[in-house]
């Protein structure tokens, strides 16, 4: 029954998060790509302004009245009975903003409860979710700011976990120049109750994050950096059990090999391009070198941290697909239907 209850937990706590910078918060799921677009752009995409309701959840600051009566159905397609997505839907509150309502939701299928000497005593099936709402303002023709509520809920076999976040977020958008600025901060929030007991309440993984978007003014393309965790600035993982070698000719100790300054700097970004080849197709890719240099396997790396996303435009939705290369052991993919309800009713 421990040994049950143990890996569901670590499954948690470690797998849906980077391998090797996880298990320093609570909910790592918050960080979990919760649409076809994003994970198509490399996990996290804040800075483009358009009519699309779930860039405006990722980031509130990008909510606007083209949302309104936007629907979004996100799912990923992942083996093992696991699976996670979002609902969501925009309104609009007139001169005063724009609103956003969602739920995200994590399922792990079905696991088999047994006691300690291994008799079977049913089944159990863990269950996380997120239900946000968020307001997007216009301060003035260029600046924007936004937040959202999130109540957290995680239910892994008799043990259960409740909290509450939010995130702020503001933007600089030039329309004339197709450029945009935009930052955020997210997942700022506390852990009411722990897995285990109120005395043993872990924070929430809070990050900032920062974004560029600029589309090329003579070319169907547009480009976008993101800086991610830039309120923590060593995001590499040094392994404890590593020791100090000998080297067997010349006697010297060689140390344990750490980052350098310029690998912790490179790190932090993302590098994002959408192909805008016609008004109904755009093509994406994103790579995410932090998630390369974790994930990847280290005789055979392959493409590790690279992304690759569709959209579709048509009359009446948009359909997205993103396809995220972990290693060559695990990838992803990620369908999102979006369509504005309001065109449904004419």
């Amino acid at each position: 029954m421990k040994t049950i209850l143990f890996a569901i937990l670590t499954l948690s706590f470690g797998s849906i998060s980077y391998a090797q910078t996880g298990g320093l918060s609570a909910f790592p799921f918050l960080d979990l790509t919760f649409n076809a677009r994003a994970a198509g752009l490399g996990g996290d995409f804040i800075s483009v302004k358009d009519q699309d309701i779930n860039t405006g959840i990722a980031n509130p600051s990008l909510l606007n009245k083209d949302m309104a009566n936007q629907v979004g159905f996100n799912q990923a397609l992942m083996a093992g009975g696991i699976n996670f997505g979002m609902v969501s839907y925009g309104f609009n509150l007139k001169e005063y903003g724009t609103m956003s309502t969602y739920i995200k939701y994590i399922s792990y299928g079905t696991f088999q409860r047994t006691s300690i000497n291994g008799t079977n005593e049913g089944t159990f099936s863990p269950f996380e979710m997120i239900a946000g709402t968020g307001f997007g303002r216009q301060l003035n023709k260029r600046i924007s700011v936004g937040t959202n509520v999130n109540l957290i809920y995680s239910q892994l076999e008799s043990y259960s976990s409740f909290g509450a976040g939010i995130d702020l977020a503001g933007t600089f958008y030039n329309e004339e120049k197709e450029f945009l600025v935009t930052a955020l901060v997210k997942n700022a929030g506390v852990q009411f109750n722990s897995y285990t007991g109120n005395e043993n309440k872990a924070p929430l993984p809070t990050e900032f994050q920062m974004a560029v978007s600029y589309k090329l003014p003579h070319a169907p393309f547009r480009i976008s950096l993101l800086a991610h965790h830039m309120n923590r600035w060593d995001i590499t993982y040094n392994d404890p059990t590593l020791l100090p070698t000998t080297d067997p000719l010349s006697g010297d100790t060689i140390p344990v090999p750490r980052a350098s300054f310029l690998e912790k700097f490179a790190r932090h970004f993302t590098y994002q391009v959408e192909a805008l080849i016609s008004e109904n197709i755009h093509f994406r890719v994103g790579f995410d070198y932090n998630r390369r240099k974790e994930m990847a396997l280290e005789q055979r790396p392959g493409v590790a941290g690279l992304s690759f996303g569709l959209g579709l435009y048509f009359r009446k939705f948009t359909l997205d697909y993103g396809f995220v290369i972990y290693s060559r052991a695990g990838y992803n993919n990620m369908l999102t239907l979006s369509t504005n309800i309001s065109k449904w009713r004419k």
